[in-house]
């Protein structure tokens, strides 16, 4: 029976590797008298020939400008992230994170393309020639940006900004305009982060603090987690 089940599973990679559909993932489901029990096995199929590329770097061309000493650097992956896009297409982008969360950056991605969850653009910042001012303000979604290095996480990968024109730093003290200049909060947008959100929920389960909490503000763009290892470094 056990057999039955394998050929069965490479079977179906082999007709969906075939097929090329633009559905996101395959869900199956091996009963419990196959490999374990009730074991869930999800297949990601969303790269498709038509897929849309916003990049393209190589790691050394994404980290290329940035003014980060090598041990930061040696933090760093660059990884491959799979999105809807506000065109209602399928894009694939590039994320430059830390290595010791880059995982959770990859499931999180998949788990936001399951939701249908709107990410406009996942470009390394070096394309905005490392200005998170003139990122922020075209919605892009990134991770490392050696910057205001007392006190960001963002200096070695241990954030990431999801939509940031989406989910604009609000103001809580004072009357300080939003950031990104101009943007607006409007939770009927998809794409837009709220208390309770399910990719909201999804980031905390994975032990990532909300912007949203800030004292200041809220950075609902933002999500940061702490590091807790350096032992996977490049």
């Amino acid at each position: 029976m056990k057999y039955f089940y394998q050929i069965l599973l490479i079977s179906i990679l082999i007709i969906i590797s075939c097929k090329g559909e633009k559905k996101s993932t395959y869900t199956i489901i091996i009963p419990h008298t196959a490999i374990a029990p009730d074991t869930t096995i999800i297949l990601d199929t969303a790269i498709t020939p038509d897929t849309i590329t916003d990049s393209n770097y190589s790691f050394e061309e994404a980290v290329v400008g940035s003014g980060a000493p090598e041990e930061i650097i040696n933090q760093l992956e660059l990884i491959e992230v799979v999105y809807l896009s506000t065109d209602g297409k399928i894009h694939k982008g590039q994320i430059v994170t830390n290595i010791s969360i880059a995982d959770d950056i990859k499931e999180l991605f998949a788990f936001m393309l399951r939701e249908d969850f709107v990410i406009e653009k996942a470009i390394p910042i070096v394309r905005y020639n490392w200005s998170d001012s003139l990122s922020m303000d075209n919605n892009n979604s990134y991770s490392f940006c050696y910057r205001n290095i007392t006190y960001s996480k963002h200096v070695n990968g241990m954030a990431i900004d999801i939509n940031p024109r989406f989910n604009p730093l609000r103001w809580k003290i004072n009357n300080n305009p939003n950031q990104p200049a101009g943007a607006e909060l409007d939770t009927t947008v998809n794409g837009t982060l709220y208390p309770g959100h399910p990719v909201v929920e999804e980031f905390r389960r994975k032990g990532f603090r909300w912007g949203h909490t800030f004292s200041k503000y809220y950075d609902d763009h933002h999500f940061e987690k702490a590091q807790l290892s350096l032992s996977k470094l490049r």
